[in-house]
């Protein structure tokens, strides 16, 4: 399929053919042409075909780079490490999640004490050889006897929970069938837990068809699947989620509901001590975010951004639910507040200054008894705990240290170590360092750059920028692996802070959606001529590399500026935005997106749509497309049209691959063979294309 000089320079590709139908779709008066519709449809031999020609053109190519091996066979060593990624307590016991080096998945181990021996209690790696079955959710009882735990295959969205005596390591018969995007919330008594599931769909469209009508359902223990109870739904909005809380004290069941805005949802709760307890709407208007911490009695803590974009903690006493009776509790402050729990009677406070974390311990009126000292630049996380508990585990890593678990201990304010990860490289080598730069617009974007001690700034250093930019998910400095393989060999990783996110609030967050999607897009390109002119790299050196949302992101400004990149690496992307709501959970992206079906949105939706702002002769750079076949997140379809499109629009003599990979899915779960196999492909195409 490739025609290769001796110095591997391609000079000709021979695409797999792909046929042009002649769907027409109307929006608001404007025709749009589909031509690849067909290749929505994953069970139709005609795509199983173009996916295995497609296949075998990329594979043709990784076969022509000698540098494969070497760079699979160090990310192999770097993958290799001794490495914890979960911790929680819960009564007395310590879950923990180990992974020796190369095992596809993570094995949950339990210990009796905090240094005591660890005992496997759920090892994925034993239910399928390949690794696709993975761990997708899990919950133990208020009393550590038994752990609800969901399987999900080759990585989809659906799952299927089960339930394991946690003193024998035996499950009993309980199955649930036909969930995603739901937590299994206990009772109080550990006899039946909460969940949301969706009907059964068509066994063909499984993976593609559109995820409505979620229903919340409590089921028994010992009980059949068809047996459990309804608890919730709401047949007038289809789209809507629902996550189930228990208080500590098993009086409430709260019910937060998504509803496609990132920045919002609803609140509702039912009083569980009537013998038929009513849905009551705490927060029946769509107006901010509102999550339930805990309570005292009757009196909620709820943290928001309702009236405080950056966040904040308020009382609200359910037996007076009137606005004007709210207290507030912790105000909000210059940094973002990310996150809260209400533990041991006092509040844990996780903010977010400059996109990097900050870790506080509050008393119930507000006050700041102590701010939590972490080791450097990087991400903490606190553990799930109960107002009762006395202790917090808390993590930290950051882009060259990976996770690392503590106790804090809330009576004598003093942290120990649980549990380390071990390093499979020196740390000393690198360093990691936050520079500012300006938007278009003047806004001023945080991103941080890690590369080797000593970089000289000549232009010449191959250099991978990455962001996201969406879904009011904050893009913080987190160790992986294969990036860290990247430093190694000598590039530069910059992370950008895009608008979309939540580094600075709801605001922030805000002016990355619908109407003003646009600014996600100027910050990125604003990033890589900051690069540039700052020497760091050049455009021939200069690399872009986003997945799901930020997929979509390297898509729309690949055809902005396709002058501007050295390569591209679109990772299964949303690529169709005049079609992203009509499959799988795609209607719930529409708060951050908008609607094709409102005229002003579809304005602004098909101004940057990856797939439909391709244009014929233009020379793109070099680009690596890469998708799964069971990804039921943002189906494949996206990436096989787009790619199909410009592999026909390509102008210039560089090329266009798409990889798919079989039995995985939108990321969760990929079993580690999967990720190292995809991370040398990346670093391979890079090393050639970017000539290093």
């Amino acid at each position: 399929m490739l025609a290769l000089s001796a110095d591997l320079k391609v000079t000709k590709y021979a695409y797999p053919p792909a046929k042009k139908g002649d769907v027409v779709d109307d929006y608001h008066g404007a025709k749009v042409a589909d031509p690849y519709r067909w290749l929505e449809d994953t069970n139709s031999p005609e795509t199983a075909a173009w996916v295995e020609a497609e296949n075998k053109v990329t594979a043709a190519y990784f076969t022509q780079i000698p540098q494969r091996a070497k760079i699979h066979a160090r990310l192999t060593e770097l993958f290799n490490y001794e490495r914890y990624s979960s911790a929680f307590e819960v009564a007395g016991k310590y879950f923990l999640f180990r992974n020796n080096g190369l095992q596809n998945q993570d094995i949950l181990y339990v210990a009796d004490k905090p240094d005591g021996t660890e005992r496997a209690l759920l090892d994925p790696n034993t239910l399928r050889a390949d690794g696709t079955a993975a761990l997708s959710g899990l919950s133990v009882d208020r009393s550590a006897k038994l752990l609800a735990y969901a399987i999900a295959q080759a990585g989809s969205d659906w799952s299927e929970w089960h339930v394991r005596d946690i003193a024998t390591g035996k499950d009993l018969p309980d199955s649930v069938q036909w969930t995603k995007f739901t937590s299994a919330e206990w009772t109080a008594d550990g006899r039946a837990f909460y969940y949301q599931r969706f009907p059964q769909p068509d066994n063909k469209a499984a993976l593609t068809a559109s995820n409505q009508n979620a229903q919340l359902y409590l089921h028994t223990l010992g009980q059949p699947q068809s047996s459990d109870r309804l608890i919730y739904q709401r047949p007038d909005h289809p789209h809507w989620l629902f996550g189930p809380a228990v208080s500590d004290d098993g009086r409430y069941l709260t019910i937060q509901i998504e509803t496609g805005d990132a920045g919002k949802n609803l609140l509702f709760y039912q009083d569980l001590q009537g013998a038929q307890p009513k849905t009551v709407e705490l927060i029946g208007q769509l107006q901010a975010q509102f999550h339930f911490l805990g309570n005292q009695g009757s009196t909620f803590y709820i943290f928001t951004t309702d009236s405080a974009p950056k966040g904040q903690v308020i009382a609200i006493d359910v037996n007076r639910p009137e606005r004007a009776n709210w207290k507030e509790i912790v105000s909000e402050q210059p940094d973002t507040l990310s996150s809260a729990q209400y533990v041991g009677g006092k509040l844990i406070l996780s903010y977010l200054k400059e996109a990097h974390s900050v870790a506080k311990i509050t008393a119930l009126n507000g006050k700041v008894e102590r701010e939590l000292a972490l080791p450097g630049l990087g991400t903490s996380g606190f553990s799930p705990a109960r107002v009762t508990d006395t202790e917090l585990i808390y993590s930290f890593d950051s882009f060259t240290a990976p996770l690392t678990f503590y106790r804090y201990d809330l009576k004598s304010n003093q942290s120990t170590l649980l549990r380390q990860s071990k390093l499979s490289f020196d740390p000393s080598l690198y360093e990691t360092e936050q520079v500012f730069y300006k938007s278009k617009d003047g806004t001023r974007v945080p991103m941080f750059l890690v590369h080797k001690k000593g970089l000289e700034r000549n232009g010449q250093n191959p250099t991978l920028l990455y962001a996201y930019g969406g879904f009011n998910v904050a893009v913080t400095p987190n160790f992986s692996a294969s990036f860290l393989g990247w430093v190694e060999m000598g590039g530069v990783l910059a992370v950008a802070n895009l608008r979309g996110g939540s580094e600075y609030g709801e605001a922030w967050h805000q002016a990355g959606t619908k109407l003003h999607k646009q600014n996600v897009f100027d910050d990125f390109i604003a990033g890589a001529e900051w690069l540039i002119a700052n020497k760091y790299t050049s455009t021939p050196k200069l690399a872009i590399f986003g997945g799901s949302n930020g997929g979509l992101l390297i898509g729309a400004v690949l055809n902005q500026r396709p002058d501007l990149f050295g390569a591209a690496m679109p990772a299964v992307g949303v690529m169709d935005m005049l079609r992203f709501n009509k499959f799988t959970i795609g209607a719930a992206w529409e708060g951050d997106y908008g609607s094709p079906q409102n005229p002003e949105e579809f304005k602004a939706l098909y101004a940057y749509s990856p797939l439909h702002n391709i244009r014929p002769g233009v020379h793109y750079p070099p680009t690596l497309i890469t998708t799964s076949d069971h990804d039921d997140r943002v189906v494949p379809g996206h990436s096989f049209k787009y790619a199909a499109t410009l592999q026909a629009a390509q102008g210039g003599p560089a090329p266009i691959l798409i990889r798919i990979e079989t039995r995985a899915g939108h990321g969760a779960g990929k079993p580690t063979t999967k990720r190292i196999d995809e991370a040398a492909d990346r670093f391979a195409f890079l090393v050639h294309e970017l000539h290093m």
